[in-house]
């Protein structure tokens, strides 16, 4: 029975996202900001009675979380995994191809939220690095730890990896990049790191859409962190690697 009821839920879920307004809904809320009905009704080009419908059946399911501030209403994406499986379907809804080349527009590719966490060609690049240099750990359960000198290089930046750890949600995983179709880092500690990122204006966030822009600072201090000099071609990420070697999870110049 539970296992039946578990059938349901999910060709339910999968019946509301399928619908192409509750689509545009619901990934335009993937920056991580709440919007009002009247906003998602003219992204989803429906009528405001037509938006209210969906978004109550969004809300019915869980897909999405409704916020009242005095007379105002507004929406947001329920939680992470919501924007997780939205990434995941991307990536699904993709036609395959021998050789993969993404077509998503170059601002969106190189960069961009994912809910709370940074997504694109940058963030691929990061969660790959992190790996490389021995900072980020595989584990056994699709999740990953913290080495010593990926600990001091993220309290490096500000944050406080033993309060991550506490949090009632995953520390550090894998999620699925729909237009690279590899991973970046999601988790509280991705959240972290493009929390750190803007507050340290590495990078800025666009208000009206998911699109994270690099700044010159950013570069620098991206190259300087993490051992990596950064070209900005076209939207594409070009790495040269440094001769200096790590110290104690920071690479110096």
């Amino acid at each position: 029975m539970h296992a039946e009821h578990q059938d349901i839920g999910v060709s339910q879920v999968a019946a509301a996202i399928a619908e192409p307004a509750r689509t545009k809904m619901l990934c335009s809320l993937m920056d991580g900001h709440a919007r009002t009905p009247t906003e998602l009704a003219a992204i989803a080009e429906v009528s405001a009675s037509t938006a209210s419908a969906h978004l109550a059946k969004l809300k019915d399911l869980a897909l999405v979380r409704l916020h009242v501030q005095g007379r105002h209403r507004y929406y947001s994406l329920a939680d992470q995994r919501v924007a997780q499986a939205l990434e995941a379907l991307m990536v699904i809804g993709q036609s395959a191809a021998p050789t993969f080349k993404p077509h998503t527009p170059d601002r969106l590719q190189f960069a961009r939220t994912c809910y709370d966490h940074m997504a694109g060609t940058l963030a691929v690049w990061l969660h790959d690095r992190f790996i490389e240099a021995g900072w980020l750990v595989e584990t056994d359960e699709q999740a990953y730890r913290l080495s010593d000198s990926g600990a001091a290089l993220f309290e490096g930046l500000g944050i406080e990896v033993q309060d991550l750890s506490t949090l009632r949600r995953k520390f550090a995983c894998p999620c699925l990049d729909w237009s690279m179709r590899r991973p970046h880092l999601g988790g509280s500690l991705g959240a972290a790191l493009l929390q750190a990122a803007l507050r340290r204006k590495w990078v800025t966030q666009d208000l009206d859409s998911r699109a994270l822009a690099l700044t010159a600072v950013g570069r620098k201090e991206i190259s300087v962190r993490f051992g990596v000099e950064v070209a900005i071609d076209k939207g594409q990420i070009k790495r040269s690697q440094p001769s200096a070697a790590p110290t104690g999870g920071v690479y110096t110049r």
